[in-house]
């Protein structure tokens, strides 16, 4: 295969960044054929990608790679909120049957030489007991129970597999922190989206973002100049989720850690977001990827950092803000130089 034979087939066409990393694809010389798969049409134009109406839970999606006669599968069509899916068990089937059926299909097609796998951070879980920086050599522990993380923990497995039977095939898989930008839809997004967002009661996690734009740099970079391997694909720093919502100018309304079962039940009843059991313990634990890999190995370089991302996102949604960001800030300074001030005076009253 030399520069301009590549044959690329996405899937998932129809999701943001899949036809972003689609428009790229077609404008680089070293690819002559861009095919994209999904039940549903592309909602921005696209020039020469052929869009390829498909289910990949059917085993006839084998007859597609065969026909298009593809060297790179790039698997995008992973549905990570159950709203875009008409339901989590609908969900599920959509992501893991998918999956499932699409890797054993690529593992019978002679002309694959290259496969790329969109993944998150979300399989490392939020515990107490995870690392400060996780890095991809943590060992994953017991699959969260249900959403969008337990998906993908299954997805990486059935990967795992296709590696062990094909071992010429050269396997990327991109583990992308959450991500955030004008088109992407995910339960954090919507989050932010509310008109009052809750937190858990004494907590503050830390929380890493990826730019809409750096997650479709990062998987056309796979898919160009594959490296073999997992990679956490992240924005530079962290920002508090006190920070984000004072950023939104959102009012929180800490909940106490118990109720918020409770409240996620109602928040998803009302249509609002969605939150799994594993999503409600990185309101409590956070997660946050180390990208050493990313960089050194890997070769990429998100141009956002995570504040910036955040910010882009929050200006790109126009979220109305309730309280001005600006003030709380300042109110914060402001309090920070009265606790230093005055923080060791009282601490020696007290000791005396």
């Amino acid at each position: 295969m030399t520069d301009g034979d590549r044959r690329v087939l996405i899937t998932g066409i129809s999701g943001p960044v899949a036809t972003a990393l689609a428009s790229r694809l077609e404008a680089d010389e070293r690819v002559s054929y861009v095919g994209g798969v999904d039940l549903v049409e592309p909602s921005q134009p696209l020039g020469r990608t052929e869009f390829i109406r498909a289910d990949l839970r059917s085993p006839l999606v084998a007859k597609v790679i065969e026909s298009t006669r593809i060297d790179t599968l790039v698997h995008l069509g992973i549905t990570t909120t159950p709203g875009q899916a008409g339901g989590r068990v609908r969900m599920k089937e959509l992501n893991v049957i998918g999956t499932m059926q699409l890797l054993a299909a690529a593992q019978r097609a002679p002309r694959l030489r290259r496969v790329t796998v969109r993944s998150t951070t979300a399989v490392y879980g939020s515990s107490p007991q995870n690392p400060s920086l996780i890095t991809e050599d943590l060992p994953l522990g017991a699959p969260p129970r249900s959403g969008y993380a337990r998906d993908a923990t299954e997805i990486e497995s059935y990967t795992r597999a296709l590696q062990r039977r094909r071992p010429d095939l050269t396997i990327t898989v991109l583990r992308l922190a959450n991500t955030v930008g004008p088109s992407v839809e995910t339960p954090l997004t919507l989050y932010f989206g509310l008109p009052v967002v809750p937190t858990v009661l004494g907590f503050d996690p830390r929380v890493q973002l990826l730019s809409e734009a750096d997650a479709v740099g990062a998987i056309e970079r796979a898919t160009l100049e594959p490296r073999p391997g997992i990679y956490n694909i992240a924005g530079a720093g962290v920002v508090y989720l006190s920070q984000a919502i004072r950023m939104a100018g959102k009012p929180s309304a800490p909940i106490p850690k118990p109720m918020m079962p409770w409240l996620a039940g109602v928040l998803r009843r009302a249509g609002w977001v969605d939150f799994t059991a594993d999503q409600l313990g990185f309101l409590v634990h956070g997660r946050v990827g180390d990208t050493t890999r990313m960089r050194e190995r890997f070769g990429y370089h998100p141009k956002a950092s995570t504040r910036e991302a955040l910010e882009a996102f929050l200006a790109e949604r126009n979220f109305e803000p309730v309280l001005d960001p600006a003030m709380l800030e300042a109110l914060e300074r402001r309090l920070y130089r009265a606790l230093v001030r005055h923080g060791p005076r009282e601490a020696r009253e007290v000791r005396t």
